[in-house]
């Protein structure tokens, strides 16, 4: 059995039926599932998520207050390029195109710690990349662990219950884990760790650089803007990270056949070009499935890719070494042909 078709926690419901058709679980059963996985009771190697969503309500707080206590024309603008742009962007950044897909290199540790900090700590490494493997193996398919053929639920709660790595890894597939994540240098548990806690990371170390994180950028946006900065943009924080929950079933045209001609090329599954999530955080996303491994994925002139910008713009600096640019190959394999092909039928 390949890798990828285990690496993940199966969920109670399974990922396919005996004839081998998505399992399509009810609401109930999704939910059944989530709560199950936040049982630290059950077991302590439910820690990872029920961290990931502790970070969450936290910020869920802080959105709360700066809606009652700190809107204002300008902590909205603040919110609203915080939390659309900036957060969007560096999730590009970071969780997609260099921890996962690994499509730059940076010169050194200090200019990766650097952009893996950018922004508030939100989004576990570990959850993130290693799901994002399997979806890309397995796109609109049984065990792709955000299908959105099977719902909005299924898609919103993947972080709980499909995304987690399977807490029965032997030895050898977990050393195939810490392969996967080792670039990214969040430092990976011994394989006795990972079978007591069950990831790849250890708790003591991931909630230390959650502290870390979270009280540097507390006391530099309160140098900038006191309180009213502060729960401004840890809000905005918080708004992002319940939206890009929703951001895989769009981006999959909810379950449907919605691609377009001349826009999305990829036909191999149902993602789609969007224009909001391209222009905000460089997610052109059938763009994306075309070509993962580019650094790019705004090909078009105007396909805006605020991450691939930063991207040049590090490189430029001489903190990323190398890069992959699909560009060229996109144009000469399909926009040109299309092109031409479109010119002949008018002909």
């Amino acid at each position: 059995m390949p890798f990828l078709d285990y690496v993940l926690q199966t969920p109670s419901y399974g990922w396919k039926d005996p004839a081998g058709a998505l399992v399509k679980p009810t609401s109930g059963q999704i939910l059944k599932e989530f709560f199950l996985r936040l049982n630290l009771f059950r077991t302590r190697k439910n820690w990872l998520p029920v961290f990931s969503w502790l970070k969450v309500i936290c910020l869920s707080v802080f959105f709360a207050m700066f809606l009652i206590y700190y809107l204002s024309w300008w902590t909205l603008l603040a919110a609203f390029v915080y939390g659309m742009i900036i957060m969007g962007t560096h999730g590009t950044i970071w969780h997609h195109r260099y921890c996962t897909h690994g499509a730059y290199k940076f010169r050194n540790g200090f200019w990766r710690f650097i952009t893996q900090n950018l922004t508030i700590n939100v989004i576990p490494e570990e959850i993130y990349v290693i799901s994002h493997h399997v979806h890309h193996s397995k796109s609109d398919q049984p065990g792709d662990p955000y299908n959105a053929q099977a719902g909005f639920l299924y898609c919103f709660l993947a972080d709980v219950n499909h995304q987690p790595i399977a807490k029965d890894l032997s030895e050898g597939d977990y050393s195939r884990v810490r392969s996967l994540m080792k670039h990214t240098g969040v430092k990976a548990n011994t394989y006795a760790q990972y079978q007591q806690w069950g990831s790849y990371v250890n708790p003591y170390k991931a909630i230390l650089s959650w502290i870390l994180n979270w009280g540097f950028w507390y006391g530099a946006f309160y140098l900038l803007g006191g309180n009213a900065l502060v729960f401004s943009l840890f809000g905005a924080a918080g708004f992002w990270a319940v939206g890009v929950r929703t951001f895989n079933y769009d981006g999959h045209a909810k379950g449907q056949d919605k691609q377009r001609e001349g826009t999305d090329y990829n036909q191999n599954d149902k993602s789609i070009n969007q224009l909001w999530p391209g222009l905000v955080a460089g997610e052109w996303h059938n763009n994306h499935h075309l070509y993962p491994k580019s650094a790019r994925s705004g090909f078009k002139p105007h396909q805006v890719d605020l991450a691939w910008y930063y991207i040049r713009m590090m490189s430029w600096l001489g903190a990323v070494t190398e890069y992959r640019d699909n560009k060229k190959q996109f144009y000469e394999h399909y926009y040109l042909p299309y092109k031409k092909a479109n010119l002949n039928q008018k002909l």
